[in-house]
């Protein structure tokens, strides 16, 4: 094999992320079997996973969601724009928001403070109330309401509902999923909330604490809604459980082509820093994916990839634009196809696996990826 060059403009597809509409649709759609009666919220922030949120919002809500979720009211408007006129709920504000584009929309916002509350009541009107699911902290220490405020900010949104500026859809929270002892103390949290606002004569609506790994978990945290984030892409939540067991299939696969491949001798070094030589004469390959693409530097010398049907180590130090494989004997060439992650059922290496050599979680392998990579929508 001789050593060949790089060719960008003759190489189709040298960075792209091929996203499985089938694949998201069927996995809302499963676990929306599973934890019938409760319904379920997709949640598409952060670009849908990294997935496309539009892509992502109308994949779910084909299989089933009856709701989405995105951090900011921008997520929300977006879809909007998109045509998306399903229910969506935003719970990340700045620290004074303003609730007048979401009043107008139709989109519903989780508030978390005093201030928050207020400023929903002055967005709504009697004939177009501002769409209301009050939060609060039942014990994982980011945003809600603690338990000092629930009395008086409840007391303060009945008088708000009364006046008709608000309407009060829902109360949720968020489990820490530390282990099923501590979501139950969460679980007792959150009714003893529920109770209290029943008592001061509001009706809580759609209650909902568990995302996918509660909801597959502990069934008795599902309540009547369930937002499936992680899931919905196929990919699990646990460490000792991977998505094909939970009956998931993921929906991403990044692939690219080899851009070089060339012979070396043994002991020769690889990238910045030389902190891999090889050991034995091998051919490598150089792959045109970086950490500006989002390659997380810290696969260096541990993360993998298939080519063809082999499957050969990242080997050196992650560059900006590349990274170089050993492919060993591997007869590869130019332009070959080279798959980062995807799905196991095919033998190709997956996100969790790519987590386990960055030292991270599959959440973030798939939300990292650069504005230099395609999404293309199989």
């Amino acid at each position: 094999m001789a050593d060949q060059a790089s060719g960008a403009t003759e190489l189709p597809a040298l960075r792209r992320v091929i996203i499985d509409h089938t694949a998201i649709r069927e996995n809302v759609a499963h676990v929306a079997s599973l934890v019938a009666p409760a319904a379920v919220m997709a949640v598409v922030k952060a670009d849908g996973y990294g997935h496309g949120a539009l892509t992502a919002a109308r994949a779910a809500l084909e299989g089933g969601a009856a709701r989405l979720g995105v951090a900011d009211v921008d997520e929300a408007l977006a879809l909007r724009a998109a045509g998306i006129q399903a229910p969506v709920l935003a719970w990340l504000h700045g620290h004074d928001p303003s609730f007048g584009e979401a009043v107008e929309h139709g989109i519903s916002v989780g508030v978390s403070t005093r201030l928050q509350l207020e400023r929903a009541v002055e967005a709504g009107t009697t004939s177009r109330p501002a769409l209301v699911h009050l939060k609060i902290d039942t014990g994982l220490g980011r945003n809600g309401l603690q338990r000092a405020e629930w009395e008086p900010v409840f007391e303060a949104a009945g008088d708000a509902i009364a006046s008709g500026r608000i309407r009060l859809e829902g109360l949720f929270s968020h489990l820490s999923n530390a282990d099923d002892e501590e979501d139950r103390a969460q679980l007792a949290a959150f009714l003893e909330a529920e109770q209290l606002l029943r008592s001061l004569g509001a009706d809580p609506g759609i209650r909902h604490l568990a995302s996918t790994a509660g909801a597959l978990r502990l069934p008795e945290t599902r309540l009547d809604l369930v937002r499936l984030g992680i899931g919905a892409y196929g990919l699990s939540p646990f460490d000792d459980v991977t998505s094909a067991e939970l009956g998931l299939r993921p929906a991403m696969r990044l692939e690219s082509r080899l851009f070089s491949v060339k012979r070396v001798a043994a002991g020769t070094g690889v990238s910045y820093g030389y902190t891999y030589r090889t050991e034995r004469d091998t051919w490598l390959g150089l792959v045109p994916l970086g950490y500006a693409d989002g390659i997380p530097r810290h696969v260096s010398n541990t993360g993998s990839v298939q080519v063809g049907d082999q499957v050969h180590p990242i080997v050196g130090r992650v560059a900006m634009d590349q990274f170089v494989v050993d492919l060993g004997e591997h007869e590869a060439q130019v332009g070959d196809r080279v798959v980062l992650f995807g799905d196991a059922a095919r033998g190709e290496p997956t996100a969790d696996d790519w987590a386990r050599a960055a030292s991270t979680i599959n959440y973030e392998i798939v939300t990292r990826l650069g504005r230099r990579v395609k999404r293309v929508t199989a």
